[in-house]
């Protein structure tokens, strides 16, 4: 953590993933479990989410379900699904993410021949757009700018990375910090105020711009804290 709080004690508590079985949720997953935390992978297929989590048994504690009942037993919701089909899932799981938090990670990017860019965002970006549908819900930002590539390599021992997390509940954001701290080499640490998360989720595109020219898998580190 990177003040003096309490560490949150997160072995009792249960994260789902809805969109586990792509790239970013899978490799999430694989950190999460790597750290002894049970995981809850999530899909709109149930059989396609078993299957991913057989796949990372031997890594920890991970099971497959639907999204809907993924949501309903996580206690950390991180919502790691296409920006197509954001407001969509969401709006349907209003019930099942009552009174949780609920971290939100996409970035709502399009691709043209010039590259990634950051795409428009009634709401001002998809974490105030899940603020906006999720009202009973505490909803912060994170693992925005997280490589999926080196999330998911069993080879990378350390992801060396910083994980700006946004929210307006400071409790709820302390303990978004503490779970990106679970991951050797990456470190949870607040970035402002839910209207902040549009640049945040928009730097992902230079951060691809960065990979594609240099074949790297950059992150972010925020200096002198």
């Amino acid at each position: 953590m990177s003040d003096t709080a309490p560490t949150p004690d997160l072995s009792t508590l249960t994260i789902a993933v809805l969109g586990g079985t792509g790239p970013q949720g899978r490799g999430l997953a694989r950190r999460f479990a790597a750290a002894g935390l049970d995981v809850v992978l999530g899909s709109r297929d149930a059989a396609r989410a078993a299957d991913a989590a057989q796949a990372l048994a031997e890594v920890g504690r991970v099971r497959g379900t639907s999204n809907a009942e993924a949501a309903t037993a996580g206690d950390i919701v991180l919502v790691v699904v296409p920006w197509d089909g954001h407001a969509e899932l969401l709006a349907s799981l209003t019930d099942e993410l009552a009174g949780k938090v609920v971290v939100d990670c996409v970035n709502p990017l399009g691709f043209d021949k010039q590259g990634p860019y950051a795409l428009p965002v009634a709401e001002g970006s998809a974490t105030q757009q899940a603020a906006a549908i999720l009202t009973g819900s505490r909803v912060v930002g994170a693992f925005h700018n997280v490589s999926a590539v080196l999330l998911e390599d069993p080879s990378v021992e350390r992801v060396e990375t910083d994980v700006l997390v946004l929210g307006d509940d400071r409790e709820a954001t302390d303990l978004v910090q503490a779970l990106a701290d679970v991951v050797p080499g990456m470190r949870g640490m607040y970035g402002g105020r839910l209207r902040n998360a549009h640049q945040i989720e928009a730097f992902t595109a230079n951060l691809i711009a960065i990979n594609r020219r240099y074949k790297a898998h950059a992150g972010v580190r925020v200096t002198d804290v």
